[in-house]
């Protein structure tokens, strides 16, 4: 069964690769092998909820930071064919912990979500292998360890960048909100070209394209701050927080991977109590590794596209600019039980 399931992650994984470029350019094979890279591949990007049995993530498939990075370098290489930017948007996630954003909970940084973007430069050169791959290419770290300098790899949100449009066509089809020939056309529709304030941008030619994508991705927004994934995250970064604070694993342990991780935890009867319970968990209720945090805040994500020669889509669809207000005045200060 697990080979069927790995067989199965393959196909997803191949098939998004496929559509944001027909095959990988050398360039990425070169630096993607790198051991530093290669543990991604045990990062989720769904943050741990995936461990859960919240019924909106059960069934979930396979999803690493490893998918998203080579996603985003191909796209900036799709885009682009500049080796610096690419390279550069394959290595933004590299320095990103176990169970990703839960991190920032854990350090208190849930709302801006940046605590676990730091340290990328010393990860690149603490890895020979991406050293020796970056001087093959021509390129110095300074080159590729900040993929803000790139705005089609990296810019400000609501913007769309090769960050933003990877990890939400990816979860379009995750979560079952847009099917594979939507996802494509959308794609197929983008162009680079100067946003309102003359910076280069991921940008549609087509209302209906741009319109579509903005409407489908707003569906993804309100996944990332359902009571489910803020309680899931905030649950999960109590449980390592308070079993961290007793020796079981140390914050060394989460630039490791999950599964080591996991592994540890499981070593110790009262953390492998505690992650039994966390992944059993499928309603919200207060629990052990909840002990106060009733309500719990997160960051808003969502994206408002540009149209090439027209403006943002939030200036021009009545419906997505009546469906984001909605989504921006959800609050987030409600508690999530009762006394």
């Amino acid at each position: 069964m697990w080979r069927i399931l790995c067989k199965f992650a393959e196909l997803f994984v191949s098939f998004m690769w496929k559509i944001y470029h027909p095959s990988i350019p050398e360039c990425i094979n070169k630096v993607a092998k790198a051991p530093a890279m290669q543990r991604l591949q045990d990062v989720g990007m769904h943050c741990g909820c995936e461990y859960t049995s919240f019924p909106m993530f059960v069934g979930l498939k396979k999803y690493s930071r490893y998918d998203h990075s080579v996603g985003c370098a191909l796209i900036v290489w799709h885009f682009t064919e500049d080796v610096r930017q690419t390279i550069a948007a394959l290595l933004h996630d590299i320095a990103t912990p176990t169970f990703a954003h839960v991190i920032d909970f854990l350090n208190g940084d849930h709302i801006k979500q940046e605590s676990t973007e730091r340290g990328t430069m010393d990860i690149i050169r603490q890895d020979g292998e991406i050293m020796t791959a970056l001087e093959e290419l021509g390129l110095r770290l300074e080159d590729v360890a900040d993929y803000h300098q790139y705005p089609v790899a990296d810019n400000d949100s609501p913007k769309l960048s090769a960050d933003r449009l990877e990890y939400t066509m990816s979860n379009l089809i995750h979560y079952h909100i847009a099917d594979e020939a939507s996802v494509k056309a959308w794609y197929g529709d983008l162009v680079v070209g100067k946003n309102e304030e003359g910076a280069d941008e991921l940008m549609f030619q087509h209302f209906d394209a741009a319109e579509g994508f903005a409407l489908a991705a707003l569906h993804t927004s309100y996944i990332y701050i359902a009571n489910e994934d803020r309680f899931a995250m905030q649950t999960l970064a109590e449980l390592l927080k308070r079993h961290i604070s007793r020796g079981v694993l140390s914050k060394e342990d989460l630039y490791q991977t999950e599964n080591q991780a996991i592994t540890l935890l499981n070593k110790d009867a009262e953390a492998k109590r505690d992650w039994e319970q966390y992944q059993t968990m499928q309603h919200i209720y207060p629990n052990s590794c909840h002990p106060e945090a009733k309500v719990i805040r997160s960051k808003k994500r969502y994206i408002n596209p540009y149209l090439q020669g027209e403006g943002r889509v939030a200036l021009l669809s009545s419906t997505f600019t009546q469906q984001l207000s909605q989504f921006l005045h959800q609050p987030l200060d409600a508690p999530l039980w009762g006394e």
